[in-house]
């Protein structure tokens, strides 16, 4: 039997293919908003590739990472070496474990340069970036960042989201070398200790920069 586009069990199938669609085609601008606004915290993993402007890979590695926003952030690099990139709402610490070097800026001179940064800020990317959305790919809805100025260290970001959360970052800097990330694994508001957005600096080691 053919129902007819009258009959209610033909319009609760037509409202439920609706409404998937909407869902599915959600624009990365859409998700990257719904992030802003509904993501206070996060926790997960990470992997980098660092690709010259030659097209060669010339680093891999991978870590850990938290955020609460706004403006808190833990990077840290496992493999192949370690470092530690901590913002603990004011300033910006970066630990070189191999030195034993600390360098230390002001927060709001750092949002914008490490992807930590942007994903912990609330409105570090609409503020410093024009934002278009990017298409389809890898069953990611992607949006195109441009920064605002020329003073800065990026020329191009990309950012790939699903489910409301990023799952892939792509960014070009001044020299034409491309930082690929991929987030292995990311949770969405989950509890974050203090202590993980508290950094103090190992005894001996050099710091560049003037904590306050």
């Amino acid at each position: 039997m053919t129902l007819s586009l009258h009959h209610p069990a033909r319009w609760l199938v037509l409202t439920a293919m609706l409404a998937a669609a909407s869902v599915a085609q959600a624009s990365g601008l859409d998700q990257l908003h719904a992030f802003l606004e509904r993501t206070r915290s996060a926790a997960g993993t990470f992997e980098q590739t660092v690709v010259n402007a030659q097209r060669r890979s010339t680093q891999a590695s991978s870590g850990t990472f938290a955020f609460a926003r706004p403006g808190k952030f833990r990077w840290s690099y496992d493999k192949p070496f370690q470092q530690l990139i901590v913002g603990d709402g004011s300033r910006v610490w970066v630990y070189d474990k191999d030195l034993n070097q600390v360098t230390v800026r002001e927060l709001d001179a750092a949002l914008g340069s490490t992807p930590a940064a942007l994903l912990a800020g609330d409105n570090a990317l609409e503020r410093n970036f024009s934002l278009v959305a990017g298409g389809t790919g890898e069953d990611l809805e992607y949006v195109e960042a441009t920064p605002k100025s020329a003073d800065t260290q990026f020329r191009r970001i990309r950012i790939g989201f699903r489910d409301n959360l990023p799952r892939a970052m792509l960014l070009v800097d001044a020299f034409g070398q491309t930082t690929e990330l991929r987030f292995t694994r990311i949770d969405g508001n989950v509890p974050v200790n203090a202590d993980t957005f508290r950094f103090t600096p190992p005894p001996g080691a050099d710091v560049v920069g003037q904590p306050r």
